[in-house]
């Protein structure tokens, strides 16, 4: 394998060859992608369909989950983040050279199951109609990435542990929601991508610490620092405490969302 190979996947428009390569670049060798050298392109736009058409996060029509469209809007939202997620993964294992065989599989193998997410997903927006691409959503996670494109250390502490994390903390309500309108379909879904994100959000805990104790950067200070530079403090809670405690997050950093939390 060869970091071309990866970026060809990346830049794969077509959502279900996406998701094709993805999982062909998790079951191939990925020891080639530590010893590359090279220097990775900017991706400033990765390959995704025409639609969804993106917009302002604020111009996205809030729909209740008690209608079958209200639903599919929210299966929507979900797929579309999943699918920036494959993105994502398939971006760290292309741009980010000299790390560790682990780090390559281990990104890799994120986009294989982000793959697999977005396919559940939209096989059940199938099941109310509607296809991918049939609402508006936003872009805010691949705008993150690009503007952590520069440093691994910054990707691995604000995408896999804010972004990502951030469906540790809302996925639960959902379920719930999703639950009391009897859509059990959904539930079992969102129940699977729950479950698998918590690894997801491990791995980027523990690249983020092997990235920022080199440096001799003490990871919880240097993680709350982060987020007041990027994302000024990071999303409010409520947070999913045991979730994010699976996830590796260290007391200290447990510590200080609890207390974001009750401003």
């Amino acid at each position: 394998m060869h970091p071309d190979d990866v970026h060809a996947a990346l830049m794969t428009r077509d959502p279900a060859a996406k998701c094709a390569a993805a999982r062909a670049l998790h079951a191939a060798d990925s020891a080639p992608l530590a010893a590359a050298g090279g220097t990775p392109v900017d991706v400033p736009v990765p390959g995704r369909p025409e639609r969804p058409a993106l917009v302002h996060p604020a111009k996205l029509s809030k729909r209740g989950l008690g209608s079958p469209e209200g639903r599919a809007a929210l299966i929507h939202a979900i797929a579309h983040i999943e699918f920036n997620a494959i993105n994502l993964g398939l971006d760290a294992a292309y741009r980010f050279r000299g790390m560790p065989e682990d780090f390559y599989a281990d990104w890799l193998r994120v986009a294989a199951d982000e793959a697999r997410h977005f396919e559940l997903l939209h096989a059940r927006l199938a099941d109310h109609g509607f296809a991918y691409g049939d609402f508006d959503a936003h872009n805010g996670l691949w705008e993150m990435a690009v503007k952590t494109a520069h440093d691994v250390m910054i990707r691995m502490a604000l995408v896999p542990r804010v972004l990502e994390a951030r469906g540790l903390d809302v996925t639960p309500g959902m379920i719930e929601k999703l639950r009391q309108a009897g859509d059990d379909e959904t539930v079992a879904i969102f129940e699977i991508i729950l479950e698998e994100e918590v690894p997801h959000v491990e791995i980027g805990t523990r690249w983020f610490r092997h990235c920022a104790e080199p440096r001799g950067l003490g990871p919880d200070t240097t993680f709350t620092r982060l987020l007041d530079e990027y994302m000024n403090g990071g999303p409010p809670g409520p947070y999913n405490f045991p979730a994010r405690r699976e996830a590796r997050f260290s007391e200290p950093e447990l510590d200080w969302l609890a207390e974001r939390e009750r401003r």
